[in-house]
């Protein structure tokens, strides 16, 4: 990437009005969170589960909660005890800076299940988690179409079994909760939360439209083998007018012809060369 090119991308972004930012896993990477890059990544962030022969798509399923529910809360109850201690990075920081730049006209479009954009103080009312949420629970039987807050109670694990020790209760039958993710093969999952930000995510876009408004979309850490957060930002570019993306990967950075621009670096390093300005953070 030359200096010109990076030039490029500050003046796009400096002359929007408006800026969604598109989020996969790698986001998190810089503030130490595992990205689950095909089943090796996954299993290097989960050994025992690599002895168990379990790839991702395996784990990550309903079915366990029924089945083996110490091993389903042994995984997504040291994921939840992961997320509520890591600190997002200052790449978070970078991004709040630029969206009150532009009169907090933006929105926030994400995979990722770990409430890091709601700890770094973006909106909760503007953000969209496609997949749900770690932070909230339902029951894994279906006894009510509730969603509500996970406990705020470390969950215990025996790291030797990865079983955990402590499992969260359904407040409503007392049975088993479930995080209000959806998972692999999952036809239980409550998705009202999450229908609720994408009508909010809906009726922003309407006005970006309306007002022709110039969007930037800022694509950050989106790979190809789940393409939900890639495609959302290329379909955009597509039917949308005055809309440019930049797509930051370090690996998988391709981008079409005319969609925008890419940067071949990881979240914190790229959005760093995109939005400081002599060291210093836009203010």
């Amino acid at each position: 990437m030359t200096e010109q090119y990076l030039q490029e991308i500050r003046d796009y972004i400096k002359d929007a009005d408006a800026v969604l930012i598109t989020a996969g896993a790698g986001v998190g990477v810089d503030s130490g969170l595992p990205d689950f890059r095909g089943d090796e990544g996954f299993w290097k962030a989960y050994p025992v589960i690599k002895d168990l022969g379990i790839s991702f798509s395996e784990m990550a399923n309903p079915q366990w909660f029924q089945s083996k529910p110490t091993l389903a809360w042994a995984f997504y109850g040291h994921r939840l005890n992961l997320y509520r201690e890591t600190i997002p990075h200052e790449g978070f920081k970078m991004l709040l800076n630029l969206v009150k730049e532009k009169n907090e006209d933006y929105f926030i479009y994400t995979s990722n299940v770990d409430g890091q954009f709601q700890k770094a103080q973006f909106d909760e009312e503007k953000i969209v988690e496609v997949h749900g949420s770690i932070l909230h629970n339902q029951c894994s039987v279906n006894c009510s179409r509730e969603i509500y807050d996970a406990p705020q109670e470390h969950i215990e694990i025996d790291m030797q079994k990865f079983e955990a020790t402590t499992l969260p209760q359904c407040k409503n039958c007392n049975g088993i909760a479930r995080p209000n993710i959806m998972m692999f093969g999952d036809w239980d999952w409550r998705e009202k939360r999450t229908y609720q930000q994408k009508v909010r995510f809906k009726k922003w876009l309407r006005n970006v439209e309306l007002e022709n408004k110039k969007l930037v979309i800022i694509e950050i850490g989106a790979g190809t083998a789940i393409p939900t957060i890639r495609q959302k930002g290329e379909m955009m570019v597509e039917n949308y007018n005055n809309t440019k993306l930049i797509r930051i990967n370090p690996r998988e950075f391709d981008i079409g012809k005319n969609l925008g621009w890419s940067v071949t670096e990881g979240g914190l390093a790229g959005l760093s060369k995109i939005l400081l300005n002599d060291g210093e953070h836009n203010a």
